[in-house]
């Protein structure tokens, strides 16, 4: 089981990525200050670290880089602040990734797998095209024709679970629990909202797709290629 500390000091935070990351199968450890996140750290390395910036005892940054003194556990950011520069900071310090509060959690959630899969496997980015289309799943960005196209999280968690095994069918089960969590088997609706504004923004034609099929009663797959990044 995947276990993942959250250090942040609003509780309000704390508790409610404690619930989804416990829904979603993680084992989940909660602090609110840096000198007890490297307590818990010390006790037991997790396999990824939520951290908030604005602690009130050690500053964020200083928790990072006591971390890569002795660790590499993938390290998500999770701030208020929105300055470039604090991002650059952090990311320069080691950080995996950023995310800027107020967040969407499947978007929180899609950084740290995407987190804790490069570091264990050390994969290479995860790049798929077809039809025109360029979706780099890695760094959250599609292109159609060479035009960006935005997509929500939710969108984006889609197409992540598809490209994973592009060119095989993921059942409308396994897409649920991937993306809307465990407590979810029966709601193709979503599916068939959230596949078809897809195909609204990446398929040349979205009445008749040649990237995002449906399996009638089965599921759905991405027809596209990986490619080198």
């Amino acid at each position: 089981m995947t276990f993942v500390l959250v250090v942040d000091d609003d509780p309000a935070i704390v508790r409610t990525l404690g619930i989804n990351l416990r829904a979603r199968g993680y084992d989940v450890e909660t602090a609110g200050d840096g000198r007890s996140a490297l307590q818990v750290v010390d006790e037991r390395l997790p396999d990824a670290v939520i951290l908030d910036l604005g602690l009130p005892d050690l500053d964020g940054l200083s928790v990072l880089q006591r971390l890569r003194e002795q660790h590499s556990v993938p390290v998500v950011i999770l701030s208020a602040r929105h300055e470039t520069d604090d991002k650059v900071e952090a990311l320069d310090s080691g950080a995996d990734d950023f995310v800027t509060k107020p967040f969407e959690m499947e978007e929180l959630m899609a950084r740290v797998r995407a987190a804790v899969r490069r570091t264990a496997s050390g994969e290479p980015p995860l790049v798929v095209t077809g039809a025109g289309v360029r979706l780099d799943v890695t760094e959250r960005r599609a292109e159609v024709g060479g035009e960006v196209v935005r997509l929500t999280p939710t969108e984006w968690h889609l197409v992540e679970v598809l490209a994973r095994r592009a060119g095989h069918l993921v059942s409308q089960r396994e897409l649920l629990h991937e993306v809307w969590g465990p407590g979810y088997g029966r709601e193709s609706h979503y599916l068939r909202v959230y596949l078809a504004q897809l195909r609204r923004k990446l398929e040349p034609d979205p009445a008749n797709p040649v990237l995002f099929l449906t399996d009638p009663g089965q599921g759905y797959r991405l027809v596209a290629q990986r490619s080198a990044g």
